[in-house]
């Protein structure tokens, strides 16, 4: 056995779970440093970067988030991503800045899309009204120039409660915390939010009706056609 003593003279380093972003950004960085990729010239296109790094392209938007936010490349808008003019003695600050808008987008389309199903089947009629009190919250929402998404919030809440089952509850309350805590999807989302893109009241809309008809089918389908529009609405940032 390994005497515990020993282990005081031992130069060892805490391990960490470290975000696939944040190695992305890194290599990217990397051939911006050695000159492969120059100030002012245009980075490739996203699906190239993602077929010759392996990963997914969510997982190079989250990388290209993370070099914006480190003010290494911009965004022109109609033209590209470009790497921006710094000075020698910049170092951007390449870090975890918690989960990426991406990730929580692909695994809500998961969860939420059943879950809305299964809450077709079990929501009440007390909880019907509560949702559309809340459409009608995000209708004046969205007439402030500093609009939240309380209200947006409230109503996927809501519908997880309707579920009847806590677990799901709790998981669904868990991802909105998770997207609110982290800088990057939290910056990413006053970005695009600039950029004109807000929750869809029409598709709240949809998702309530199909609700109201207690149609787990219809319920699914409008879930999942909205968590899907939000993820291309959050991918044009790219793509301008």
């Amino acid at each position: 056995m390994f005497p515990t003593n020993g282990l005081k003279s031992l130069q060892l380093q805490i391990i960490k779970s470290e975000r696939l972003y944040l190695k992305v950004a890194e290599q990217l960085n990397r051939l911006i440093e050695d000159g492969a990729i120059l100030p002012g010239q245009r980075f490739p296109s996203e699906r190239e970067l993602a077929e010759k790094l392996g990963v997914s392209r969510p997982t190079i938007r989250e990388a290209m988030i993370a070099l914006e936010l480190s003010g290494v490349i911009e965004i022109r808008t109609g033209s590209g991503i470009y790497v921006t003019i710094q000075t020698p003695k910049s170092e951007p600050e390449l870090n975890d800045k918690g989960v990426g808008p991406f990730e929580i987008l692909e695994i809500r389309y998961i969860l939420e899309s059943e879950a809305c199903a299964l809450a077709a089947t079990r929501i009440t009629d007390e909880q019907i009204i509560e949702l559309r009190t809340v459409v009608k919250e995000m209708e004046e929402e969205e007439k402030q120039p500093d609009a939240s998404e309380k209200a947006d919030q409230k109503f996927h809440s809501i519908i997880a409660q309707a579920c009847q089952n806590s677990a799901i509850a709790s998981v669904v309350e868990w991802l909105w915390d998770l997207r609110n805590e982290s800088e990057l999807s939290s910056a990413f989302l006053q970005r695009i939010r600039k950029e004109g893109v807000h929750p869809s009241i029409s598709e709240h809309r949809n998702i309530l009706l199909a609700l109201e008809q207690r149609n787990p089918e219809k319920a699914r389908a409008a879930m999942k056609l909205h968590i899907e529009n939000a993820t291309t609405n959050a991918a044009a940032h790219f793509n301008k």
